[in-house]
């Protein structure tokens, strides 16, 4: 029975690619997190993964940065984050690869310590990179893909 089931979701990927459908592109915005300083949404979903762009550490309300160090800057980027992926109706447990993007390698053992403890026994892929500038003069932005829980009926 489980062969059968499986052999007829593999025609049905079979079929979808052999007439090339695409999937619906879908814009996510949260009012609770910061809004976009450009022309950009704050996620993307394409299939079954969402595209977050970029978060920084800016306050949703002030849009300034309130915490001068690079642990309070870290917890309230993975919470703009957060707050992202929750207007999707996902959470950080569902995040599948990480961008973290700081202005100084010396910042990392810290910003890696906050983001383990935010993001518990969960870990996605990741890359750290050193960049020479962030907006807002921020220490530190974080972006991520994530995936949706699609359910498939055939």
């Amino acid at each position: 029975m489980y062969l059968r089931d499986f052999n007829t979701i593999v025609q049905v990927i079979l079929d979808i690619k052999k007439f090339n459908l695409k999937t619906k592109m879908k814009s996510f915005f949260s009012a609770e997190a910061p809004k976009a300083i450009g022309p950009y949404s704050q996620a993307i979903q394409t299939g079954n993964l969402l595209y977050c762009s970029g978060q920084t550490p800016v306050d949703p309300v002030t849009m300034k940065i309130e915490s001068p160090d690079i642990e309070g800057q870290t917890q309230r980027a993975l919470k703009n984050l957060e707050l992202v992926l929750i207007a999707a109706g996902l959470s950080l447990s569902d995040l599948v690869k990480v961008n973290v993007f700081i202005t100084d390698m010396e910042h990392f053992p810290k910003m890696n310590a906050v983001y383990a403890k935010m993001l518990g026994d969960h870990r996605p892929a990741r890359s750290t990179i050193a960049v020479k500038g962030l907006p807002y003069n921020a220490l530190v932005e974080i972006e991520c893909i994530a995936e949706l829980k699609i359910d498939v009926i055939i």
